[in-house]
């Protein structure tokens, strides 16, 4: 039994290490040396291996035939496989060298695909980045046209829509970084075009100014010649409406070109149609600068540029010359600068939206209103020449209506004509006086000798006198009056029309330039030709005769008063008889005057009469008169009716005796 039990030990141990792998005999092996029948488990082990050898050697025995017959075999196909790899070489080749071309054809082939893909990919690449290369191309040609508003619209597309589709190209990264540089040079040109523009409109403003008022002359003539027609189709005065009509066609669109930045270059040729003020003036850098500013989004930024700019213009425009007031073309060219301010302005407010507003022009007009009537008043003050005075009056006039027709209030400005007529009538009454007086001085104080029919209705046409038994005598023959009359009644007739002239157009009713016209002629009468009459009759060296002829004189200008209410009434259509209407103090004048020269005669004859007596060697101790009369008495006697047979001339005044009469009356009352 115990020899059994080892023995069943070492078949377990022989057939774990036939089953088992190689790699885990390790544990079984170290069994077998650990136990003490090592010896016993090797003769099992080597009778093991001979079992299996026999075995082995069987099989072989059994399976020799076998391959031996598979050897033979197997030489027998080695030639076959010989012959068969020299057909198969022979047509490798074969195939290779028939394949060589259709191989090279396929690689073409497959070159050709590969560059079709690539010319596919190309073009779809391409069709992305061809917009933007054409909208690179347009930007640049706007660029050099200097079409920049357009250019910069074409700048926003492309960068938008054109660029974001193209993809991330080294290009596209190198157009997008000059994106703001084309940004910021399109906005500095723009600025220096607006520059230029502001520049432009500063020194040309007296141009643009010229042109309008130009325009609005032409206009107030057309309506001068329309009020012409229907008043002397009606028969009275109509009064024109300054602020009838528009001067300008605020509809036209500036000039298409862009290069222009100022004044566009007009010819001053005489021609029937006067062009435009607008037409002058290429706005487009105005609003080409305004639309960059406004893509750019800094609009605020221009408007306050702009109209800065145009503060600092305005306040040049409004200081006047310091001798302007020296010649008509100083105020015409002080008022041409305004007008063309604010024409510009107005074109600006009414083509933009914003830019200016109604309440800006209108401050800066209620500014330039004040500042003008006050420089008006100062330079108007050192004028002595009435007709300067007028022409500025009308040149006023103008002014006032251009800007009225494009929408400014002017009411200011006819104020202040208002008041300057005042000073216009007291220059005209400091020339009238010159003119009296020189008339005066230049009088011979003698009737007028008429020769002829001709030079009868040649005096009869300056003065009206009417004399029946005048007119039955023969030529030649004497008017009563001297020179004197007919000069001073036609300068008071000029006196009228400069005051008519003064009046018109200034909106005044007939009623108020009657009034004022006679307000101003009674002034004449009352200070200026009363002034001038003292001064003949108490001038020096003034004989009887003089004197004598000043009374005739004045008797018949006294008598023409009249004739001058007349014309008044007819140059300004008010019937004399109208209620309130101021009456003519030319039939006062003249009775003081002639009263004055009464007064001065008899001083006269008074001294005269004392210095005969003085010279006279009388005997006051004689008992009694020798019976003749002395010498001296008798030369005073020849004096004094050669005296009074100069007064026998005289007329008789309305309403009471002779002058003639009244000096005898007083000369009988000397005392001797």
């Amino acid at each position: 039994m115990a020899s059994a039990e080892p023995a069943a030990e070492h078949e377990r141990i022989l057939r774990e290490i036939e089953s088992t792998d190689t790699n885990c005999i390790g544990p079984t092996l170290r069994s077998v040396y650990d136990g003490q029948e090592h010896g016993l488990f090797m003769e099992k082990l080597d009778g093991r291996i001979r079992n299996h050898d026999r075995e082995i050697e069987k099989m072989c025995n059994h399976h020799f035939q076998g391959f031996v017959d598979s050897i033979t075999e197997l030489l027998k196909v080695r030639g076959e496989a010989q012959k068969l790899k020299g057909q198969v070489t022979e047509t490798n080749q074969k195939l290779q060298n028939d394949s060589k071309e259709l191989l090279m054809m396929m690689d073409e082939l497959r070159q050709c695909r590969l560059q079709q893909r690539n010319i596919a990919t190309t073009i779809d690449k391409l069709t992305l980045c061809l917009p933007v290369l054409e909208m690179y191309s347009k930007l640049q040609e706007h660029m050099k046209a200097k079409r920049y508003y357009p250019a910069l619209r074409t700048l926003e597309q492309w960068e938008d829509d054109c660029l974001p589709q193209a993809g991330l190209y080294r290009f596209c990264a190198i157009m997008a970084e000059n994106i703001p540089r084309l940004r910021t040079h399109i906005r500095d040109v723009s600025v220096s075009d607006l520059k230029d523009f502001l520049e432009s409109i500063r020194k040309h403003s007296d141009k643009i100014g010229e042109t309008a008022m130009k325009q609005a002359q032409v206009q107030l003539s057309c309506d001068n010649a329309v009020t012409s027609q229907q008043r002397s189709a009606s028969g009275r005065r109509i009064w024109k409406n300054a602020g009838s009509g528009t001067i300008v066609d605020r509809t036209g669109s500036s000039p298409l070109s862009e290069k222009d930045s100022g004044i566009l270059n007009v010819k001053d040729e005489e021609e029937d149609e006067v062009p435009g003020a607008q037409d002058l003036v290429d706005f487009s850098p105005v609003y080409r600068c305004l639309h960059i500013y406004t893509v750019l989004g800094s609009r605020d930024t221009f408007e306050n540029y702009y109209r800065k700019q145009r503060r600092k213009q305005a306040r040049l425009v409004l200081q006047p010359h310091s001798n302007m007031h020296e010649t008509l073309e100083g105020y015409r060219r002080y008022f041409n600068q305004i007008v063309g301010f604010f024409v510009v302005e107005d074109h600006v407010l009414h083509t933009t939206q914003g830019l200016v507003n109604r309440a800006y022009v209108e401050e800066w007009w209620e500014l330039a209103l004040s500042k003008t009537i006050a420089a008006l008043r100062t330079h108007s003050s050192y004028c002595t020449d009435p007709d300067l005075i007028l022409d500025l009056k009308n040149l006023i006039v103008l002014f006032a209506d251009t800007l009225q027709g494009y929408g400014f209030p002017v009411n200011q400005l006819f104020d202040m004509l208002l008041e300057m007529r005042d000073q216009y009538g007291e220059i005209l009454l400091k020339k009238w006086n010159q003119s009296f007086r020189q008339i005066l001085d230049q009088d011979n104080y003698s009737p007028i000798p008429v020769a002829s029919p001709e030079e009868y209705q040649r005096i009869t046409g300056q003065f009206p006198f009417q004399d029946p038994e005048l007119d039955k005598m023969s030529f030649p023959k004497k008017l009563p009056f001297s020179e004197f009359v007919p000069k001073v009644y036609s300068h008071l007739k000029e006196f009228i029309y400069a005051c008519l002239k003064y009046s018109e157009d200034l909106h005044l009713s007939s009623t108020e330039i009657d009034d004022m016209i006679r307000k101003s002629t009674n002034l004449l009468l009352t200070r200026t030709l009363s002034h001038c009459l003292q001064y003949a009759i108490k001038k020096k060296n003034v004989g009887l005769a003089e004197l004598v002829q000043i009374i005739i004189n004045t008797t018949h200008l006294e008598q023409s008063c009249h004739y001058l209410e007349e014309f008044i009434s007819n140059i300004t259509n008010v019937p004399p008889d109208t209620i309130n209407a101021t009456k003519l103090y030319g039939t006062s004048t003249f009775k003081d005057a002639r009263h004055a020269t009464e007064e001065e005669i008899y001083t006269n004859l008074n001294q005269k009469i004392d210095q005969f007596l003085q010279l006279a060697d009388y005997d006051w101790t004689a008992a009694q008169g020798g019976g003749q009369a002395s010498d001296y008495l008798s030369d005073l006697i020849a004096f004094l009716c050669s005296t009074f047979a100069v007064f026998t001339h005289l007329p008789l005044p309305m309403g009471g005796e002779g002058i003639g009469f009244r000096c005898i009356w007083k000369t009988a009352h000397i005392p001797v």
